[in-house]
């Protein structure tokens, strides 16, 4: 059986994946939803510590003979370094709209000045280095009911994760991916998961597409992995 291991990006939490997970399960799949600690002291390193833990944990518990790691935006450089250090229990990663590069890649080393700007700008009107949560429109929310259920979820997110780089052995490239990226575009994302060998699919839908369309992208992880699988059967 399959688990997916479905990891939130900035600001948000294992409740990003509240409303995908339930055709996850319809089509027989496990799913296990990491916490990423939000506190001004934790940088991208410590989360790679906590994704860790949870890899781990569900290796001892024999729910690692299929494992898919899911990265959604700055949890791309924290399962990609997760994988490089665990190779021998992730058999696919899949970005959603995910940042992605090589060794010593980073959050600021990636995005265009004008973010990295905007985000240094935000942390200066915030205590301990925090960056506060940005509006839900610009994660594509823009629905009433959507953006009255995801406003008080938001949390700040420590600077250190957009400053701290990456520290992969290249074990990573050995691993089948896909970067999933979302139309419009907001960043290169496709680019991204080009650029470290992994096959771009595109999905229409907003940045924050597991709570606007969660069984469509439900559906494409579910078809992601497969391929990957069939794919490692065609070459062995």
């Amino acid at each position: 059986m399959t688990t997916f291991v479905l990891v939130h990006g900035a600001w948000h939490g294992p409740w990003a994946w509240d409303r995908l997970t339930p055709f996850l399960h319809q089509a027989g799949a496990r799913t296990i939803t990491p916490a990423l600690t939000l506190n001004s002291d934790i940088g991208l390193h410590g989360h790679v510590q906590e994704l860790l833990a949870a890899l781990d944990g569900a290796a001892e518990e024999g729910l690692a003979d299929d494992l898919v790691l899911v990265g959604h935006s700055y949890a791309g450089l924290v399962v990609r370094q997760a994988a490089d250090l665990r190779p021998w229990l992730v058999d696919d990663v899949i970005l959603v709209d995910g940042w992605a590069g090589g060794d010593g890649a980073s959050m600021f080393g990636l995005a265009p000045e004008a973010f990295v700007h905007a985000i240094l700008a935000a942390a200066r009107t915030s205590a301990g280095n925090q960056v506060p949560a940005p509006a839900p429109a610009m994660f594509g929310v823009t629905d009433p009911d959507d953006v009255a259920w995801l406003v008080p979820r938001l949390r700040p997110q420590s600077l250190r994760t957009f400053t701290e780089t990456t520290r992969l052995s290249g074990a990573v490239d050995r691993i089948p991916g896909t970067g999933i990226y979302c139309r419009p575009q907001t960043y290169a994302f496709d680019q991204f998961a080009a650029e470290v060998g992994y096959r771009a699919i595109a999905l229409d839908g907003p940045h924050d597409v597991m709570l606007t369309h969660p069984q469509v992208l439900a559906r494409l992880l579910l078809e992601a992995h497969a391929c990957q699988f069939n794919n490692e059967k065609l070459r062995n």
